[in-house]
């Protein structure tokens, strides 16, 4: 009877079946075959001379090799925590390279490999496929702009950061979950207190129904012209609260002189901006000549949000299938300023190079292998060079629509945006018979 418990715990219940059998036996597996791993990975170094030489003196065997010492071994909900004391004169990449023996050597699911600090590594080992089926912990918002949108692969959260990541890049293919991604994204900022500005190209047929919680939204390249053209006025006015609060003096502390929002007053303090760009090559690409002009003020308007926005608390997620030097001149320069990169499935090594080639050739290697039956899989970095695999957590349009509802009091609102407030839908109820004069030529 336990066997038969353990065996549909495992398969219908992964994360009981390690809290309950799995982590003691991981626990036990690590300790035994510690001392053989490490030696086979080649993670040991020589013994100390004075070692040999008292060995040598005494006619004693010569010690072995020697092993980083354990310094923790904590467990939790997806898998075991391993920190190490380097030996002198290794190195922590090591284990990095290491990571793929030592997955199949302790007979685990996943094993990410950091410093701590100097001579210090942790080898965090994951249990279970935590991307297999995403639950998200409930967690209560710790941050105004700091969303959790999904699971990385070691069972952390990955959070959408805006106040340390202002800028971030969402590439991906057709049925990827870049839109679901997207989703999740704004369902997370509706409780917040923020304005979501989305350009939707597709006619809007991604961002309208989530309307009630944006304060301006654009469903066409004119539209999103005028409407990044007053975003950057407003970026303006936003600049000139900032100056004319600033005071600096003799007399006033550092920590009241400020370059950005988050240092005015509450009662001055402009509410942060999230612009949303569904599609960014539907407004870089120019069909006939007359186009053109519409494009480059386009790119303009979004480089300089980009270059100067996040002061003025702008932030800028841009989604794209693809975001290449072919979209026309001006990408280049506005990918540069995108900080955060996610990848989810893309169709070619190409689309992968476009988000991370400046960053990390293996987190090009890890997006061509997502495969298509994990839709919402991606690779999520930074400019740094760190990168993890994540995967979102299904939000459907309907759960969506309900959280944006349910906060569209929080929409704020901004005069140079106003002309750009979505009309909402108005409501049937079911079972009223509508007037023949309602419903006459309805398509």
């Amino acid at each position: 009877m336990v066997l038969a418990v353990a065996l549909v715990l495992r398969w219908l219940r992964p994360t009981w079946y390690w809290l309950t059998f799995g982590v003691t036996f991981a626990t036990i597996r690590v300790l035994i075959r510690y001392r053989s791993v490490m030696d086979a990975c080649g993670l040991t170094v020589p013994p100390a001379r004075w070692r040999l030489t008292l060995a040598r003196v005494t006619n004693r065997p010569a010690p072995e090799d020697r092993s980083p010492r354990i310094l923790r071994l904590r467990p939790t909900s997806t898998g075991l925590v391993l920190r190490l004391k380097l030996r002198p004169g290794q190195d922590a990449f090591d284990f990095s390279a290491s990571s793929d023996r030592l997955r199949h050597s302790f007979a685990l699911h996943n094993v990410v490999s950091r410093e701590i600090r100097s001579g210090v590594v942790e080898l965090r080992m994951t249990g279970y496929d935590v991307l297999k089926r995403v639950r998200m912990p409930a967690a209560v918002p710790d941050g105004v702009l700091r969303v959790p949108v999904a699971l990385r692969e070691n069972g952390e959260v990955h959070h959408r950061d805006y106040r340390q990541v202002p800028h971030a890049l969402n590439v991906g293919g057709t049925q990827s979950g870049k839109s679901v991604y997207q989703r999740t994204l704004v369902a997370g900022l509706a409780p917040r207190n923020a304005a979501l500005v989305g350009i939707d190209c597709k006619n809007g047929v991604e961002l309208s129904p989530l309307a009630a919680r944006f304060t301006a939204l654009a469903d066409n390249p004119v539209e999103a012209a005028e409407l990044l053209a007053a975003l950057v006025q407003y970026m303006g006015r936003v600049y000139e609260v900032i100056r004319a609060e600033q005071r600096i003096s003799v007399g006033l502390p550092d920590a009241e002189i400020t370059a950005d929002i988050w240092d005015l007053p509450a009662h001055l303090r402009p509410v942060p901006v999230v612009l949303l760009v569904d599609e960014v090559a539907e407004l870089a690409l120019a069909a006939v000549k007359a186009d053109e002009a519409r494009r480059d003020q386009i790119i303009t308007d979004l480089v300089r949000l980009a270059q100067l926005g996040r002061a003025a608390g702008i932030y800028l997620e841009i989604c794209g299938q693809r975001f290449g030097s072919e979209l026309g001149k001006g990408i280049t320069m506005l990918r540069a300023q995108l900080t955060g990169r996610t990848a989810h499935r893309v169709n070619d090594e190409t689309s992968a190079n476009m988000a991370f080639g400046d960053i990390s050739p293996d987190a090009v290697l890890a997006a061509v292998q997502i495969g298509k039956d994990r839709p919402g899989t991606a690779v999520a970095g930074d400019s740094s060079g760190g990168w993890s695999r994540i995967r979102a957590p299904h939000t459907t349009l309907r759960q969506a629509v309900d959280t944006c509802n349910a906060h569209a009091h929080r929409t704020p609102s901004i005069p140079e945006l106003e002309r750009f407030r979505p009309a909402l839908p108005v409501r049937v109820l079911v079972g009223k018979v509508q007037p023949k004069s309602a419903t006459a030529g309805a398509f």
